[in-house]
């Protein structure tokens, strides 16, 4: 991609409204755009990072068994008063049309979901199945802050199980949705905790997967003999780490990045989703819900990666992965190198702007594609272009003829 005709600006102001790392780098560097509190439009070098995001959560969740489908945003408020919520939700969007019927916009989707399972699971031979979508949400919260870390639109997976007891929802629970978390948020670049955390309106306990920040807006308690946590409004001075035992714990700040709830029979049980179990009798479906909000994923990650020049993506979702700077009298190599790169399947931002090299290096560092190779004269006469990580200070030359296996390599 030329930068030349990418729809990107970056901008050395910083936004005046919003303090957060998260909101003032994707800003200046041209990831985001805000409309307004809380809502963002996600412009091409944004909707990179986010649509990578959510191909790694799209992998994850298809492994463990998941169906991906897509259910509506705009939901009847019959389903949401059926299951109480309809006022019993604080952040809920209502809409009234011009025609007199009233609305939600979807912040969850459990009120779809139950319902549309009616169709699908009848017998015990149904179950266990799981289904998930990502999609946009809309939650009206009080305030809009942090920029993607508290939004009133945003974008999450919510995965959703459908079991014959509790005992395999709990088996499904424990041993295929916490270890998929894991990996996803490795996979991303993440170390998140698995901490204990209340279940809000959903369930009376639930799991969050936090990620340890300096301004996070979660205080958590570590266990530090085996990491389990537990979230501040759930603990209490001197309480056993139900994983290990210890009372000893450490306080930390963080953010969360996922959460996954128990949802048992609260929902199968207001819309009468029920199978036919093995005796004949009429059961109720035991439901689980697993969610990850990505963008707000994405600014995390911004949170825990950057420095005071920019983001230093991690490779598995950086925009880009080579990051081509042509200098002055160069440009005629550049883009042969650029060519060459891409016709080698090796994503690379050209930068091919008539602007000062101080300009391009200070706009390649707040973007923080992984790896900035530079053309110059002073290289060229070396037969060498010059290679630096965004999260190393040293430089290293390499010759041309070995830039495309260098980069293709790691494809």
């Amino acid at each position: 991609m030329r930068q030349s005709k990418y729809f990107l600006k970056t901008s050395k102001t910083q936004p005046a409204d919003d303090v957060s790392a998260n909101a003032r780098l994707l800003e200046q560097g041209g990831f985001v755009q805000k409309v307004m509190a809380g809502v963002y439009t996600f412009l091409p070098l944004g909707w990179r990072v986010l649509s990578k995001i959510e191909n790694i959560v799209r992998e994850e969740m298809n492994a463990i068994g998941g169906q991906e489908m897509l259910m509506p945003a705009l939901q009847p408020k019959e389903n949401w008063t059926a299951t109480g919520r309809w006022t019993g939700l604080d952040v809920l969007f209502k809409i009234k049309s011009q025609h007199g019927y009233e609305y939600a916009l979807g912040p969850t989707h459990e009120e779809i979901v139950t319902p549309a399972s009616q169709a699908i699971i009848g017998s015990y031979k149904d179950l266990p199945l799981a289904v998930y979508q990502i999609q946009t949400k809309f939650r009206d919260e009080p305030r809009a802050k942090s920029g993607l870390l508290r939004g009133r639109e945003f974008r999450m997976k919510d995965l959703y199980s459908f079991h014959t007891s509790e005992d395999d929802m709990e088996k499904y629970y424990n041993d295929v949705a916490i270890p998929a978390y894991r990996k996803t948020f490795e996979r991303v670049g993440l170390d998140a905790i698995l901490t204990e955390a209340s279940g809000g309106t959903f369930s009376k306990f639930s799991h969050e997967f936090q990620v340890e920040i300096g301004n996070g807006e979660d205080t958590i308690y570590i266990c530090p003999k085996c990491g389990l946590a537990k979230n501040k409004e759930i603990f209490k001075d001197g309480a056993q780490c139900t994983n290990c035992g210890k009372t000893e714990w450490r306080e930390t700040t963080a953010s969360e990045v996922g959460n996954i709830f128990p949802l048992k029979t609260k929902y199968s049980g207001a819309f009468n989703l029920a199978f036919t179990a093995q005796d004949g009798s009429k059961q109720p479906v035991i439901m689980g819900c697993y969610g990850i909000g990505t963008s707000r994923l994405m600014g995390v990650l911004v949170e825990k990666y950057h420095d005071d020049k920019g983001i230093l993506w991690p490779e598995s979702v950086a925009p880009f992965k080579v990051h081509l700077l042509a200098l002055k009298e160069a440009e005629g190599k550049a883009e042969t190198i650029y060519q060459d790169l891409f016709k080698a399947g090796v994503e690379v931002l050209f930068d091919d702007r008539e602007v000062s090299a101080g300009v391009k290096f200070a706009d390649a560092d707040l973007i923080g594609i992984p790896y900035r190779v530079v053309v110059s004269e002073k290289t060229l006469a070396q037969g060498s272009v010059e290679i630096k990580k965004r999260s190393s200070e040293e430089a290293e030359l390499v010759k041309v003829n070995g830039l495309v296996d260098r980069f293709s390599s790691r494809n």
